[in-house]
């Protein structure tokens, strides 16, 4: 009789272990159903004024008033983004910290092949959930610049091999590929100067200290309606919403095509629920006219991908991108 209340008694903690258990396990699952439970960090790989931080701010308030917590900046500039594109790929999959990246994204990694180096980070460290904008790059010069026209700056090139130097956010990036892209084509030679981001490089042009950049509208757009900046042509193959009177490369005669997109990353582990609701205030934050009226006030429409279409988008870009820096080639 003993043993037999033993036996009963051990089944009988067993199944209370085993209740247990389950209730751990299920509480484990549910545990994304109170996330966001603190403030949310979005890195800006760049400093202030340019494309990804005139993105971010409208889009990290209306994304915070979705998810019921603060979504806070943070600027961590560097290597042409690459240094805050790898915090984000390395952070904690928790989704307390997210990426709002620009295009260099997808040549960062092929350029650290070119260099001889290890990665920063892999393209498939991060997660593609929201494309913001998809804007051309445009060739802006000071409104006193003898070239009026982008054949005229491409003439004064092609005379003076090295003269011209331009300013870009760093080597590989979203101001400095499609300059190359541009002198690839028309047979010059300029002279890159590499800043931490699109505001110091602008704040250079102005100043003097170079003399041209490719950039988004939205970056020089104030100071061409101010008269400070002239745009002389644009990368894209339509009329640009901001500057519908300024002529694409193509139309110049130049094969030169190239587009700055922003989009949303995660890290690539960050737990599917978490990351639904990411994608969900991403896509609200899209459709906000406050976030609309912003974005387009700074000269670049919103040009929303969800993220099936965004992750595909991402990868077509990145085959482009991998040919466009082996022609490059290494860059010190």
């Amino acid at each position: 009789m003993q043993r037999r209340f033993l036996s009963v008694g051990l089944a009988s903690g067993l199944l209370v272990v085993t209740g247990l258990l389950a209730l751990a396990a299920q509480a484990q699952t549910q545990a994304p159903a109170a996330w966001p439970a603190r403030a949310i960090t979005m890195v800006v790989p760049f400093p202030p004024g340019g494309l990804a931080d005139l993105v971010a701010r409208p889009v990290a308030e209306a994304m915070a008033r979705e998810l019921g917590q603060p979504v806070v900046i943070e600027n961590k500039p560097g290597a042409g983004g690459g240094i805050g594109m790898a915090a984000a790929a390395k952070a904690k999959p928790d989704g307390y910290t997210i990426l709002l990246a620009l295009s260099s994204l997808t040549v960062i990694p092929e350029a650290d092949g070119v260099l001889g180096r290890s990665p920063m980070f892999a393209l498939g460290d991060l997660r593609p959930i929201a494309r913001f904008t998809a804007d051309p790059t445009v060739l802006a010069v000071r409104a006193e610049a003898p070239w009026k026209t982008v054949q005229e700056f491409v003439a004064d090139a092609k005379k003076r091999p090295g003269a011209i130097n331009y300013g870009s956010s760093g080597n590989y990036g979203t101001m400095h590929v499609p300059m190359e892209i541009l002198a690839q084509n028309a047979g010059i030679k300029m002279t890159h100067v590499p800043f931490t981001g699109a505001g110091p490089a602008v704040v250079a042009l102005l100043g003097g200290q170079i003399d041209a950049v490719s950039s988004g509208p939205a970056t020089v757009l104030q100071q061409v309606k101010a008269g400070k900046l002239r745009v002389l042509a644009h990368w894209g193959n339509a009329p640009l919403v901001a500057l519908p009177d300024v002529g694409s490369l193509k139309a110049a005669g130049f094969d030169a095509e190239y587009a700055q997109w922003s989009g949303l990353f995660l890290p690539k582990d960050t737990p599917e629920p978490v990351a639904q609701r990411l994608r969900a205030a991403a896509r609200a934050a899209a459709a906000d006219a406050r976030v609309k009226e912003v974005i387009l006030g700074a000269g670049s429409p919103v040009l929303y991908q969800d993220t099936p279409e965004f992750e595909n988008y991402v990868q077509a870009d990145a085959a482009r991108m991998a040919g466009v820096v082996k022609r490059i080639g290494k860059v010190e």
